[in-house]
């Protein structure tokens, strides 16, 4: 078994506020899963289309206090440890760490195992719970029943300076928070890990200031299609062309992760990102593509 994966990420929220969101199950509804039930400290369950394996609730809760939360899940047959850890960094800021067992960065490039997903499926519920606690939009959740793979979202900006940070190495490695090479042509390289060492995709199709589509082979081709909104950008995300028996869940979940931090990168005067240096073997925080 490979060694734990670990996603430390800053709140802004207390310690207490953090923790309600993560045992009340009206709450867990609005950020997590589809359905949730608690009962603490004998149940925390939660399932439902937005769920990995989510036909029915597969958690038996192993410890609860008022700084941490620890489950068994049972995904694939086996069954793994989930566990938040809370720690106040000030009276609004709280570091919360999730540590999960069985990641395995193989089963996330091969899609051999349901496992693969666990990375980039608490990025996107993380993004998600610090949308939640800040007040803001949710991002789209992964439906775990469906092949098709398309999302919304209005960000707070120009689509001129959107479409720069989608198309700018710089810009678009700072709020993805990993190195990213980008040649904003029609032939163009699109590397997760930078032109030198990693993965290069291929840009496929671009409209400049509109839309741009790149193809990442079997998960299929990534379009990011821009339009104005009320003074606003609507971002519409869609992923096709992968084989629709095998839905490329984990990259989407970590694309869709990543807009999270694009919509603050643009919104937020003094932008800094809510992950904190990660422990995960072999991947970075909020590589998504890469796991396809």
């Amino acid at each position: 078994m490979s060694e734990p994966m670990k996603l430390p990420a800053r709140l802004a929220a207390p310690v207490a506020t953090v923790r309600r969101a993560l045992t009340d199950p009206g709450e867990l509804r609005v950020w997590l899963a589809e359905h949730a039930e608690v009962e603490l400290p004998h149940r925390y369950e939660f399932w439902g289309r937005h769920t990995p394996e989510g036909d029915a609730p597969h958690q038996r809760l192993l410890h609860v206090d008022d700084n941490t939360l620890r489950f068994a899940w049972l995904l694939d047959g086996v069954e793994t440890t989930t566990e938040f850890d809370l720690r106040a960094e000030g009276p609004d800021s709280t570091v919360l760490t999730l540590v999960q067992s069985h990641f395995d960065f193989a089963e996330a490039m091969s899609g051999s195992s349901i496992r693969g997903v666990l990375q980039t499926f608490w990025s996107l519920s993380i993004a998600n719970l610090a949308a939640h606690l800040e007040g803001d939009p949710l991002l789209p959740k992964v439906d775990f029943t469906s092949a098709d793979l398309r999302g919304e979202l209005l960000i707070d900006a120009p689509m001129a300076k959107v479409y720069e940070s989608l198309t700018d190495s710089e810009q678009a490695s700072a709020w993805f928070g990993y190195p990213i090479g980008i040649e904003p042509w029609v032939g163009g390289r699109y590397a997760m890990g930078g032109f030198e060492t990693g993965y290069a995709a291929k840009v496929v199709d671009l409209e400049p200031g509109r839309r741009v589509s790149v193809d990442w082979g079997p998960s299929g081709v990534s379009t990011w299609e821009l339009a104005e909104s009320q003074g606003k950008t609507k971002l519409t995300f869609v992923q096709s062309g992968f084989d629709e028996q095998n839905p490329p869940y984990g990259a989407w979940a970590g694309s869709l992760s990543g807009l999270f931090e694009l919509r603050r990168f643009h919104e937020m005067k003094d932008w800094q990102p809510i992950w904190l240096p990660a422990e995960v073997p072999g991947l970075e925080p909020e590589v998504a593509q890469a796991t396809s």
